[in-house]
């Protein structure tokens, strides 16, 4: 450890209210009661602020983007878009896909892609295994 490490301490004391002083014995809490004491704590009591608890926790709408942020999204490309970026014989891959921008990379991972089948294919392409494709691009790549 060096001098640069170390965090400064300060020991300056917490003001301690209704002990005396300049404004009597209450000190501007009043007499009695919860908000009169130390570490008072009231909690909402108004009908709005309670039912809309879950909501500010993030619960309700959209609550599985914000549980799954870090969930990859699957990047989809239709074939339609794969006939016109690719000449006939290319074989498909995620890395070509990329050089293509038909799909951005999600931070440095590359994402998971599926193909679907919407569009038409006039061309003889060799796909990668690791893609994914749905039902209809199956049919139509046969």
């Amino acid at each position: 450890m060096q001098v640069h490490n170390l965090t400064k301490s300060t020991n300056k004391k917490q003001k301690r209210i209704g002990r005396g002083g300049k404004r009597g014995s209450f000190s501007g809490r009043g007499i009695k009661g919860q908000k009169a004491r130390a570490g008072r704590r009231v909690r909402p009591q108004i009908r709005d602020i309670i039912k809309k608890l879950h909501k500010r926790r993030g619960y309700g709408r959209s609550r599985a983007q914000s549980v799954n942020a870090n969930k990859a999204k699957i990047a989809v490309v239709n074939l339609g878009a794969l006939d016109k970026a690719f000449k006939d014989g290319d074989k498909i891959t995620p890395k070509e896909l990329v050089a293509a921008r038909l799909v951005k990379m999600q931070g440095n991972k590359m994402p998971k892609i599926k193909i679907l089948g919407d569009g038409k294919l006039t061309k003889k392409l060799v796909f990668d295994k690791n893609l994914l494709m749905s039902k209809s691009a199956k049919e139509k790549i046969g």
